[in-house]
């Protein structure tokens, strides 16, 4: 199946989301500025675009790998609902030791869609033992 969504360049330099591979899950965003990153310092990168997804579907930001392995350049998500129409803006955090710069075009993160689920919440006294797992985590399993 494919979804075909509406975008709207905002800016001249805005390139259109793009997969880099076939197959792969999510597409690519682009900056649409150089932006420098010192370290320890966060910064919303614009792409210049907006997208009009279908009610019920939600995009996800996502880390590039790259990025995130090489520069310690960390994608501080998001969650964009249907009804949004503003700029798709990245925010990134340099968690490195020196500065990065992104330069106008180059990607800057992943995303994304899928049809959202819709939840309602039911208040019980208890839920059902989970089974091997139980109440373990953070670190329960072992190295």
């Amino acid at each position: 199946m494919v979804l075909k969504l509406k975008i709207k360049k905002l800016h001249p330099d805005a390139i259109i989301p793009s997969y880099a591979h076939e197959g792969d899950a999510a597409v690519d965003l682009y900056s649409c500025e150089k932006i420098t990153i010192p370290p320890g310092e966060w910064v919303q990168i614009p792409t210049g675009i907006a997208i009009e997804l279908p009610p019920d579907y939600v995009s996800y930001f996502w880390d590039k790998s790259g990025l995130s392995q090489k520069h310690g350049l960390k994608n501080l998500g998001g969650i964009i609902d249907a009804g949004y129409r503003g700029e798709y803006k990245v925010g990134i955090v340099n968690l490195g030791k020196e500065a990065y710069t992104v330069e106008k075009g180059h990607k800057v993160a992943q995303m994304f869609i899928e049809k959202r689920t819709l939840l309602e919440f039911v208040d019980v006294d208890e839920l059902n033992d989970g089974g091997a797992r139980g109440a373990g985590g953070f670190g329960s399993t072992g190295k």
